[in-house]
């Protein structure tokens, strides 16, 4: 068994300071309560650590040997405090995230913009995920914390805090103009050939749920992965896109393309914060979640 720790850290600064007073002074304590500690320590071990010199103690053999292995686990010791006092002050560390390109892009990026100003020294590492795989890392604790759209179930362990508005929009080009400035019935999108997201993508869940729930079936023309890509697309009047108006607010104020209207209005979602309430939030992670005013 190894014993008291304690007795340890008093031979390392005696051996390290070849001096009884020098460890007194650097341990704060006194002289005699040096002494003690490494007599304890010699009775615990059976061998002598020091004798005496002329200017303070040296080691013994046995006690050379010894230093040789304290050292390294001492010092050691020492630099994880010194890494750990880093990370409470944000000067070390990581922080991992789950967001979507939509999520990044439109909410995200213009604060870890700031936290890495502020914080140049933590590292941010993005998983970048959907909605359904970002739950599932949250949950198995794989990152800190996700920003994620809505709609998704936020049961269990998750918590959510909504942090912003989005709307989905039908954009469309020059191709299907005889559409524009005209109120359509939802079931026309049943007849015009659409590019939207392809699965597993809470966009794409929200959609066909929203317009399943008016009665309207869809059988997309393309199915992409990105939102960028589906307005692309739409600019080369290949069909009518479905996303986020973010994405296509450049496009529809040039003119580019146009916003179809509806006699039904399509329900607004939200951006949402989520975390769990099993894991315990990292300084740096608490630190940029309290930026984004969270």
């Amino acid at each position: 068994m190894i014993g008291n720790l304690e007795y340890f850290k008093v031979f390392y600064y005696t051996a390290k300071l070849g001096s009884v007073t020098g460890a007194a002074n650097a341990l704060s304590i006194s002289q005699p309560a040096v002494s003690q500690s490494l007599k304890a320590l010699e009775r615990s071990l059976g061998i002598s650590l020091f004798q005496r010199a002329p200017k303070g103690v040296r080691l013994t053999a046995e006690g050379q040997l010894l230093y040789s292995h304290v050292e390294k686990g001492y010092e050691q010791i020492e630099l994880g405090v010194e890494k750990v006092r880093q990370m409470l002050n944000l000067e070390l560390g990581e922080i991992h995230i789950g967001a979507s390109d939509m999520t990044l892009r439109f909410y995200l990026l213009p604060f870890l913009e700031e936290f890495h100003e502020q914080y140049p020294g933590i590292k941010v590492i993005v998983a970048n995920a959907p909605t359904p795989e970002t739950l599932r890392l949250l949950r198995e604790g794989k990152i800190d914390f996700g920003v994620v759209s809505t709609p998704f179930d936020p049961s269990g362990d998750i918590l959510a805090e909504p942090v912003r508005e989005i709307e989905d929009v039908f954009v469309a080009g020059r191709r299907f103009t005889s559409y524009k400035n005209k109120m359509l019935d939802l079931s026309e999108l049943e007849k015009l050939p659409l590019i939207i997201l392809e699965g597993n993508t809470s966009t794409r869940d929200y959609m066909n749920g929203f317009l399943s729930g008016n009665g309207v079936e869809i059988a997309p023309e393309f199915e992409l992965s990105t939102s960028d890509m589906i307005v692309q697309f739409a600019l080369r009047n290949l069909g009518i896109g479905c996303v986020v108006r973010d994405f296509a607010q450049e496009s529809l104020e040039s003119g580019l393309l146009f916003e179809l209207r509806f006699n039904k209005m399509i329900p607004r979602r939200q951006f949402c914060v989520v975390t769990s309430r099993r894991s315990p939030l990292p300084t740096a992670a608490g630190k940029l979640l309290e930026i984004m005013g969270i």
